[in-house]
């Protein structure tokens, strides 16, 4: 006789079996209607993930609580940097059904891929040192509990969330989708209690305007920050391990799939950065100073009442939550990819949130640990996208999908633009570690 876990374990199985038979049917035309292409929805929504972090909350709150709906444009503009890599990498797992990692061992060499590896799991660590402090922070607060008895919670959860692995893709996918549902829901929610000016609103979105240095500082801050390591890697696993195609014309349109995807998902995600901006214009002018995830909370609930407040502590606990369990499993991809060996799930959570647990419970203050981490990541992150432009160029590798040189130079404008801001990002965060030092 079943137990109640075997049965558990074989409906999530068949879930993810069906819904390979169903983007089986959509390729093959046995299948129509939107029911079908949302089966091939899930790699882009994981991905996403990455672009509605703590980190993107942080940035997010300076930038409306400082200058209100001004820097719209650059959510606009980072959102677009993050389509085209995403894309990219997905494109990649598709062609060769390997990931990025991988390619990167068969393209470079061990040595290379070694030293790519290395710098890899620092940024794991830096990205979740974050996330998983960004949610301890929600849930702390929203529960009345301490940041390290919010850091144990989340913990639990992403170990309990990232077990989800070992019964399908599709379980994982449905629930992260739902917490990223969850954080869209949560601002929909602040939207609607606040004022906005539409018009305005929409010219901040389109018409770049920069109002003073700090403002350009923020600007940097904004989209340095938004394209992840971890994401640019993932995306290509994710991909590789769904549906492969059978023939060169059944790839073609796997990739147009996959691009309308990145698009939705990543647009969808990009409105949320949006909400955020425009949420936190609730502080401006009058609290243009605030910068700090809990002052915000504690600011809102004057300003806005409880109802605010709540929910944007739940959604800062569903991004934290859902960024650190996808942030996990990019570093177990990654890993597996570059030395073909890999950790337990569980004990690779551990390992990368062992230093956020040391950092905090030193007494270190968590704005000074959030900005280490930013400065970290500001090093890491043109490793992969290097690597993905080459790797995207290599027709002896993908053939007659490899990327021509009139494609290229947008992508590799767009590393050259983010690598120069991440450096500036590199000596602001320095001077800031500075400043936070003497105070």
């Amino acid at each position: 006789m079943n137990t109640p876990t075997e049965i558990v374990r074989r409906e999530s199985a068949n879930l993810s079996e069906r819904t390979d038979a169903a983007m089986r049917d959509m390729l093959d035309g046995r299948r129509r209607g939107v029911l079908g292409w949302l089966a091939f929805a899930g790699p882009a929504v994981i991905a996403s993930v990455a672009y509605v972090d703590p980190g993107n909350f942080v940035t997010n709150l300076q930038a409306g609580a400082g200058y209100g709906d001004r820097l719209l444009w650059v959510v606009v503009i980072a959102n677009v940097v993050a389509m085209l890599f995403q894309a990219l990498s997905a494109r990649l797992g598709i062609v060769t059904g390997r990931n990025l990692a991988e390619l990167s061992r068969a393209r470079f060499g061990r040595p290379i891929a070694i030293a790519m590896w290395i710098a890899a799991e620092i940024g794991a660590i830096a990205t979740d040192l974050a996330e998983f402090v960004g949610g301890a922070i929600g849930l702390s607060l929203l529960a009345g509990i301490g940041l390290l008895a919010g850091m144990g919670i989340v913990a639990v959860l992403s170990i309990a969330l990232l077990a989800l692995r070992r019964r399908g893709f599709r379980p994982f996918e449905l629930v992260i989708g739902v917490l990223v549902g969850l954080i869209g829901l949560s601002y929909v929610v602040q939207l609607g209690l606040i004022r906005v000016d539409w018009p305005r609103a929409i010219h901040g979105a389109l018409v770049p305007g920069l109002p003073d240095r700090a403002a350009l500082a923020l600007a940097i801050g904004m989209i340095g920050a938004t394209v992840m390591p971890h994401a640019i890697y993932l995306h290509s696993g994710l991909t590789q391990s769904r549906l492969r195609p059978r023939e060169a014309a059944e790839c073609r349109r796997l990739i147009r799939i996959s691009n309308a995807e990145v698009v939705i998902a990543l647009g969808l995600t990009g409105l949320v950065n949006m909400a955020m901006v425009l949420a936190a214009g609730a502080f401006h002018p009058d609290h243009p100073q605030i910068a700090d995830l809990s002052e915000a909370y504690r600011s809102l609930t004057p300003l806005l009442g409880g109802l605010a407040a709540a929910a944007f502590l739940t959604a800062l606990l569903a991004s934290g939550l859902s960024s650190t369990v996808v942030g996990t499993l990019a570093g177990d991809m990654v890993m597996a990819g570059f030395t073909g060996r890999r950790l337990k799930l569980w004990v690779r959570r551990v390992v990368t949130m062992a230093p956020a647990f040391l950092i905090i419970a030193s007494g270190v203050d968590a704005t000074r640990a959030l900005v280490v981490s930013q400065i970290v990541l500001s090093f890491v992150l043109p490793v992969p996208m290097i690597a993905l432009l080459v790797i995207s160029a290599d027709r002896t590798l993908l053939g007659g999908f490899a990327l021509s040189a009139r494609a290229l130079w947008l992508p590799a404008m767009a590393v050259a633009v983010i690598t120069l801001l991440n450096l500036i990002l590199v000596v602001g965060g320095i001077a800031d570690l500075a400043h936070l030092s003497r105070v």
